[in-house]
């Protein structure tokens, strides 16, 4: 799962509303988001809608409607003062319903409303049903809830196998009463974070932050020393040469300007917004590896942010302080608030899809009580490492979540004989050993991959 960027010391109201089972969920997801004060607005029926916006238009500076006919309802009656964003029916939430109404529903017909008919299309071609009779409601999404309601009903009378696909929560719970078969479309964890991160994108306060100054000072590691073992003057011109090309081509990269103040030390300036963009959110940066790779040579970098140029540069000082003393060959970020920020993970990130198509990877998460985004991460990581062996400490690291979370997630793999216990790590301070998991579904679904792959490339 991508973690959010954060905007300092800065908070951020925002006000979500919209069902309660959505709105809970919403607050879950915020839990990720340090920088966003949540003002939470349950609804118990649609006719409180009006008021809780209103209501809350004056004291947040964005909103988010995790249901859609919530936004278009408002947005048809009122007029936004702040940014408003809705949760689209669009990602891993859409394929996750439409793969349960095939394992759980058996369903040979689709009755759907509030979902775009092309997404739909595209979903079940993906997982090879493009021929499933499907009917659509062509309705508009704020229609009245026993119109769309009778439209279902019209389709489950027709056909006996016919089930209804709904993004709405008032119309889900009508179709419970009259006992039509359904599936109600909800976003899952990874749709509220991609809607919430656009959210924090959107607002003032964080505009303000991507416009920010960021000042960026690069030290080269024991230079006196480096430079004292050439002969000549000309060959430590020669590496300073190269490495300002070096540092130059990074710089581009950042928009930034580049500045050699000489010793082994270069000032660099850019925007916040960008370098957030380019360290993945400060969690990468392949200058250091690139520059030990290709130069033999180590660096130093420390980077600040600040309210003025002339805090960004003192935070950038102190930054590089803290890197020269942690022996160098790393990075640290201190921020306006003086809060500091690294090591900087110089190694390439681990790259894994997010929107995942994958039949056999959607039916093993949900084996596995777990999102199709974790299996991604997993089949990533062995597929890079070929490391299938895991403590919940490391299990916790690639999922990016806590210790106590994937403990958790591997009682479930247990119970469902999905992982084994191999053995025991020692650990150097006192405790128990930490038990090693070996992750045999992944591990599976791997080897089932690179076979197809190779059966693709044999038939080309």
């Amino acid at each position: 799962m991508s973690e959010p960027f954060t905007t300092g010391d800065s908070v951020i109201a925002i006000g979500v509303i919209g069902p309660k089972p959505l709105v809970d969920r919403t607050g879950e997801a915020l839990k990720s988001f340090p920088t966003f004060v949540p003002h939470l607005r349950p609804l118990s029926s649609e006719e409180e809608l009006l008021d809780a916006v209103s209501e809350l238009m004056d004291s947040v500076e964005v909103m988010l409607f995790p249901e859609y006919r919530g936004y278009k309802l408002a947005q048809d009656r009122l007029e936004f003062k702040v940014p408003a964003h809705y949760v689209p029916l669009m990602g891993t939430g859409l394929y996750r319903s439409l793969f349960r109404l095939q394992s759980l529903h058996g369903a040979q017909k689709l009755s759907v409303d509030s979902i775009a008919e092309r997404y739909v299309k595209q979903i079940l071609g993906e997982l090879g049903e493009s021929n499933r009779e499907s009917a659509y409601f062509h309705g508009p999404p704020t229609a009245p809830v026993e119109e769309i309601v009778r439209f279902h009903r019209k389709n489950a009378l027709s056909h006996p196998r016919c089930v209804a696909m709904t993004g709405i929560h008032a119309v889900a719970m009508e179709m419970e009463k009259e006992n039509i078969p359904h599936e109600w479309v909800t976003p899952t964890l990874q749709d509220l974070i991609v809607a919430l991160e656009r959210a924090l994108l959107s607002t003032e306060t964080r505009r303000n932050k991507e416009a920010q100054i960021v000042v960026g000072l690069i030290q080269i590691d024991n230079y006196r020393k480096i430079a004292g073992q050439f002969s000549y003057e000309h060959d430590i011109q020669r590496l300073e040469l190269d490495l300002h090309r070096l540092l130059l081509d990074y710089v581009k990269q950042l928009d930034g300007h580049l500045t050699n103040l000489g010793g082994g030390e270069y000032l660099f300036f850019t925007t916040r917004g960008v370098f957030e963009r380019e360290t993945r959110g400060y969690k990468y940066l392949p200058l250091l590896e690139d520059t030990h790779r290709s130069l033999g040579i180590t660096l130093s970098i420390g980077i600040g942010f600040g309210r003025s140029a002339t805090d960004a540069g003192t935070h950038a000082r102190m930054a590089l302080r803290q890197s020269t003393e942690f022996g160098g060959n790393i990075c640290f970020i201190v921020r306006e608030d003086r809060s500091v920020i690294g090591p900087v993970e110089m190694t390439h990130p681990m790259i894994y899809e997010l929107s995942v198509t994958d039949e056999t990877l959607l039916r093993e998460a949900e084996k596995a009580g777990m999102s199709a985004i974790y299996m991604s991460k997993l089949a990533a990581q062995i597929a890079r490492y070929g490391k299938t062996d895991y403590t919940a400490h490391e299990l916790a690291a690639v999922l990016g979540v806590t210790i106590r979370s994937a403990h958790r997630i591997l009682l479930q793999w247990i119970d469902a004989q999905l992982v084994d216990i191999v053995g025991e790590e020692k650990v150097a301070t006192k405790g128990r050993p930490r038990q090693i998991y070996r992750l045999t579904f992944v591990q599976e679904l791997m080897r089932k991959r690179n076979l197809l792959k190779e059966k693709t490339r044999h038939d080309g």
